[in-house]
């Protein structure tokens, strides 16, 4: 069964009920007083609960978070297991795991959020004289392709250069503030193709997005998101993670590394806008359904918008599921959207379909390869919604 014990809905729910007592007759207050489940029976939901507990099993997951709303409206959500074994602390709804790559939707969002203000083209240089950032990191003369670069490249991985891999520079050098970690890797790492031309999975891409939101707003980065993403959202208590156990925020999980994994030796303070985020499943929920609206509840952004945002990337490998703007998508953006995040101690991912579902999953471990256990994890939650007919996912 789902835990729904500490939920804010379930005590908003226990409130109205003793609220009401005295003027609703008894048969419509024991009406009112039946959990909502969302068309799902308890056969259902302890079919997904086995289908969760059946995952955690297989990656010697210590806990996980799973959140599902339809139209708008919460119909499941469950964790399970131990948010930190050495205290003996069980995972709660309202408790916050790093989101890892999962981030950058949220800072995609609040891109395109600066772009309908008028504060930002996608078509805006970053670098150089003429650039966003200007001279801030570096300077002139910049090295082959950099004064190219536009904020869309940034948004669509089609930088030319600065990939997903060893060379990663938001895996080394931890030590680095992120002035000098953009200043040395413009200097140092040279781009191997014409910005638009080639896609490559970018971590450094969204941290220079991440700046790109401070010098149009003159907000640090996690502050402005805070005030004019999260809390239209409902969202109080979402912050960028510290990188030491020690300095967990209230709430915050223990992560856990596998194959010599050591999550608390990585710098993920200064990923912020790129995989910084820590969060509920909950609230990435409630994220994903103020993105574009949902019944009584209003979009952070247009219509017009988010289909630029949902738009794959011409340079990303033709087949039925592309990466837009900070969104995997299928069908141009007319079917679901997603993004899923790995990071040594994390796997996460958050999805939202064409036919008005939401869900995020989250967990504090990963295995290796961290292919396998992404792969189940978005399975999981495909097969958990298909439990469901009346859903229609």
């Amino acid at each position: 069964m789902p835990n729904r014990s500490l939920t804010r809905r379930s005590l908003l729910q226990n409130l109205l009920i003793s609220a009401a007592a005295a003027t609703i007759p008894l048969p419509a207050l024991k009406a009112l007083a039946q959990p909502q489940y969302g068309g799902s029976n308890g056969q259902q939901r302890g079919e997904m609960a086995r289908m969760a507990a059946a995952f955690r099993q297989q990656f010697s997951v210590p806990a996980s978070s799973i959140a599902i709303s339809r139209n708008g409206q919460f119909d499941y959500d469950q964790a399970v297991g131990m948010g930190d074994r050495q205290h003996l602390m069980q995972v709660q709804q309202s408790s916050l795991f790093r989101i890892a790559s999962v981030t950058m939707p949220i800072t995609s969002v609040t891109i395109f959020s600066l772009m309908e203000q008028g504060k930002l083209n996608l078509t805006d240089k970053v670098f150089g004289p003429s650039g966003i950032l200007s001279t801030k990191y570096g300077k002139p003369p910049y090295k082959q392709y950099v004064t190219d670069i536009t904020v869309d490249h940034l948004l669509t991985h089609t930088a030319g250069g600065w990939p997903d891999d060893a060379t990663d520079p938001m895996m080394h050098n931890l030590s680095w503030d992120q002035t000098k970690l953009i200043t040395e890797t413009l200097a140092n790492l040279p781009l191997t193709n014409p910005p638009g031309t080639h896609w490559a999975y970018s971590n450094f891409g969204y941290c220079v997005l991440g700046r790109v939101i401070e010098q149009v707003t003159g907000q640090n980065y996690a502050s402005y998101v805070q005030v004019n993403i999260l809390a239209p959202c409902g969202i109080s208590t979402m912050q960028i993670a510290a990188n030491k156990e020690s300095q967990r925020a209230a709430n915050e999980v223990v992560y856990y590394g596998q194959y010599s994994e050591e999550p608390y030796k990585i710098n993920i303070t200064r990923m912020d806008s790129q995989g910084g985020w820590i969060a509920s499943s909950t609230q990435l929920v409630q994220f994903l359904n103020h993105v574009a609206g949902a019944p009584g509840i209003p979009a952070l952004l247009k219509p017009a918008t988010i289909q630029v945002m949902t738009t794959p990337a011409a340079a990303y490998p033709q087949g039925p599921a592309r990466y837009a703007r900070g969104w995997m998508v299928r069908g141009n953006g007319a079917g679901s959207w997603w993004h899923n995040g790995s990071l040594p101690g994390s796997t996460t991912i958050m999805v939202r379909t064409a036919t008005g579902m939401c869900w995020a999953a989250l967990t504090n471990t990963r295995t290796q390869p961290s292919n396998e256990i992404d792969t189940a994890l978005d399975q999981m939650m495909w097969n958990m919604v298909r439990t469901v007919p009346a859903w229609g996912a």
